[in-house]
């Protein structure tokens, strides 16, 4: 049985769209309000831990979504900048975005 995936919402405009049909992702990205479309990035429980500890003002809803809210627009764009280098929206393409040091120190608490 595969490991329980949580999702980090990341909102696509057209600009971010056209990135993500040329990296071939754009088939996941969902419907979600009116027209606009959300793309989840999957983290494993340990990620989750890590991108919560790195980034205070995150929080995770475990009541409802079962999603990590609330992180920064700079953070959810390099999230995505790496997805789609990665041409991965699941946890391998958010363990490269891990190792990358310059937001844990400007976030960190």
């Amino acid at each position: 049985m595969a490991e329980e995936t949580y999702p980090i919402n990341v909102w696509i405009n057209e600009e971010r769209y056209a990135k993500l049909q040329e990296a071939g992702l754009a088939d996941m990205a969902k419907e979600k309000l009116a027209g606009m479309k959300v793309l989840e990035l999957r983290v494993t429980p340990e990620q989750k831990d890590e991108i919560l500890k790195r980034f205070p003002m995150a929080k995770f809803d475990a009541s409802t979504t079962k999603s990590i809210e609330l992180l920064p627009r700079e953070v959810k764009d390099k999230m995505l900048e790496v997805a789609i280098e990665k041409k991965s929206v699941g946890p391998d393409a958010m363990e490269e975005f891990l190792k990358i040091e310059e937001f844990s120190k400007k976030y960190a608490s």
